[in-house]
């Protein structure tokens, strides 16, 4: 009985073997294209073309785009919002600094770019994916799909916008800061542009 489980296992150690070195060969090529920023969102850019074409041209699967934008839109609440809430956190006493002698607290995303890019990439090849599997075409009218896609869109965006001008936070960082020296009774941090 104990021969049996061993035969099993020793057939699947060269199954294992490859997956855990495709998964270090993944991972490796992933970290080196982490500084890479406008590298990344070009390539993502090609996948998004790649798969607006072949929905256009197969004229169908709109509700896994559907789905798809959705869950982008997910993916950029999170992306614009700050990890730790100001609503939650004046709760708990503690708030946003309103005076210059205030602490400073960066605007830290609750996710991160790389993630951001890195799941809307994967999002992306799912789906195109999901287009050469016919179960997936569900026929629908596909222009009231995309009004209710915009007019959620529209909602949740200005809901967070006006989380954004309420507690004084921008999620947009062009620049990096720098230390300019002493000027009298300003900010001594200014953005290099």
């Amino acid at each position: 009985m104990e021969g049996a489980a061993g035969e099993g296992s020793s057939a699947m150690a060269p199954i294992v073997k490859w997956k855990n070195d495709f998964s270090r060969l993944f991972q490796y090529y992933l970290d080196r294209s982490t500084p890479h920023m406008v590298e990344r969102w070009l390539g993502t850019l090609a996948t998004v073309m790649i798969y607006v074409l072949r929905v256009f041209f197969v004229q169908g699967f709109y509700i896994v785009s559907y789905g798809l934008g959705i869950y982008i839109l997910n993916l950029l609440i999170g992306f614009l919002s700050p990890k730790v809430d100001p609503e939650l956190e004046a709760l708990d006493g503690a708030s946003l600094p309103t005076k210059g002698s205030d602490e400073f607290k960066p605007f830290i995303r609750r996710l991160p770019e790389f993630k951001f890019w890195y799941a809307i990439t994967k999002a992306f090849c799912i789906a195109f994916l999901m287009t050469f599997l016919s179960v997936f075409d569900v026929p629908v009218f596909w222009p009231i799909l995309l009004v209710y896609w915009i007019v959620l869109f529209i909602l949740t965006m200005k809901r967070q916008i006006l989380h954004m001008i309420k507690y004084k936070y921008v999620p947009i960082d062009l620049g990096k800061q720098k230390y300019t020296g002493k000027k009298g009774g300003s900010s001594n941090v200014s953005r290099k542009d």
